[in-house]
C-alpha cells in the first residue's frame, strides 16, 4: 500500500503549522481527521513521523525524510494539476518564477508589462534570491522556473538563452584608468577590488572573466564587499576602489547621477548569459521556453 496524497498533505501541514488543530483547520477537517491520516501514513511507512513531545511535534528521522518527499511530490501534482488547467492556453494561471538579484531590478521592470499585455491570465509568483538557493528551491519543487546567470552547474536542469550579458569595468570619476577606452583586467590587480559578498554569481562570473583570483581579504588592504550593486555603486562613487558591472544594470540607469565611469574590459567574451531554468523533464518546459522568448523581446 502507498501513502495518499492527502496523508501526505496532512503531514506538510502538520509540519507547516506546529501542530494537529492549526493543521486540521487548514486543511478543513477536524483534528481527529487528521490524526487518523497521520497515523496511517505512519502505518504504511512502518515507524512513526514526529515525536509528540511537550514542548511540540519534533519529526523523525523517517518523519524528515517523510516531508522532503511529500512536498516534491505534492508540488508535482499540484503543476500537473495547472499545466492540465492550461492545457493549450500556455502561461496562464499560477507560475511561481525565481530571480537573481543582479537581474531582478534591471530586467523585470521591462518585461512584466509585456507579459502581461501578452499572456493577461498569467499569475506570476516573484521570489528573488541568491543563485544556489533559487536553484535548490527549484529542483524540490517549490518555484516552476528560474531566471539566473550562467555559468553555473546545470545537473538535472534544462534551460533556455535569454541574454549576453556583458561585464563592465567601473571606476570613480578621476582614476589613472579613465583615460583608456577600454580597461585590461591585469590594472586592476593592485586596485582596492570591490565585489559583492560571496553566495553572488555575478561575483564569480566578474573574476572568472578577467582571469582573476579572489581579493585576499586576510590582508590590512582586505577589499569591501557590498551585499547589492546599487551598494557597489555607492561604494565606488565614494572613491573606495573599482568593481565590475552588468550592462543590464548600466543601462538601466543604476550609475545614473553618480560620478562613477564605466569602461568595456579588454578581455575574452567578459559576458554572462542570462537563461530561465527548469527542472529537466518538467511539464513546465516548454512555457519555460515561452516565457524566455519573451524576456527576450523585453
Amino acid at each position: 500500500m502507498l501513502p495518499t496524497l492527502r496523508q501526505l498533505q496532512y503531514l506538510k501541514l502538520l509540519v507547516d503549522h506546529g501542530g494537529f488543530g492549526k493543521a486540521a483547520a487548514a486543511a478543513h477537517v477536524t483534528q481527529p481527521t487528521l490524526s487518523a491520516g497521520i497515523q496511517e501514513l505512519e502505518k504504511i511507512l512502518g515507524a512513526p513521523v514526529v515525536d509528540r513531545a511537550r514542548s511540540g511535534l519534533i519529526l523523525t528521522a523517517v518523519g524528515e525524510a517523510a516531508l522532503g518527499k511529500a512536498r516534491i511530490i505534492l508540488n508535482e501534482a499540484e503543476e500537473l494539476v495547472q499545466a492540465a488547467r492550461s492545457s493549450g492556453q500556455p502561461l496562464t494561471g499560477r507560475f511561481r518564477l525565481g530571480v537573481i538579484p543582479t537581474v531582478a531590478p534591471f530586467l523585470l521592470p521591462r518585461a512584466l508589462p509585456l507579459l502581461k499585455a501578452r499572456f493577461p491570465q498569467l499569475r506570476l509568483y516573484l521570489r528573488e534570491d541568491l543563485t544556489q538557493r533559487l536553484i535548490a528551491a527549484l529542483k524540490a519543487g517549490a518555484l516552476d522556473a528560474a531566471l539566473i546567470a550562467l555559468p553555473f552547474d546545470m545537473t538535472g536542469l534544462d534551460s533556455a538563452h535569454v541574454a549576453h550579458d556583458e561585464i563592465l569595468a567601473a571606476l570613480p570619476a578621476g582614476h589613472r584608468l579613465t583615460g583608456d577606452a577600454r580597461t585590461r583586467p591585469s590594472e586592476l590587480e593592485d586596485e582596492d577590488l570591490i565585489l559583492l559578498e560571496d553566495g553572488h554569481c555575478l561575483r564569480d562570473h566578474a573574476l572568472a572573466a578577467c582571469g582573476l583570483r579572489p581579493p585576499r581579504t586576510s590582508e590590512a588592504s582586505a577589499s569591501f564587499a557590498a551585499t547589492s550593486l546599487p551598494t557597489l555603486v555607492q561604494m565606488v562613487g565614494s572613491g573606495l576602489g573599482v568593481t565590475f558591472l552588468p550592462s543590464m544594470a548600466v543601462e538601466a540607469g543604476l550609475t545614473e547621477g553618480t560620478t562613477i565611469e564605466i569602461r568595456p574590459l579588454q578581455a575574452d567574451h567578459p559576458t554572462r548569459e542570462i537563461v530561465i531554468a527548469w527542472r529537466s523533464g518538467s511539464i513546465r518546459g516548454a512555457e519555460g521556453r515561452l516565457l524566455a522568448e519573451t524576456l527576450r523581446e523585453a
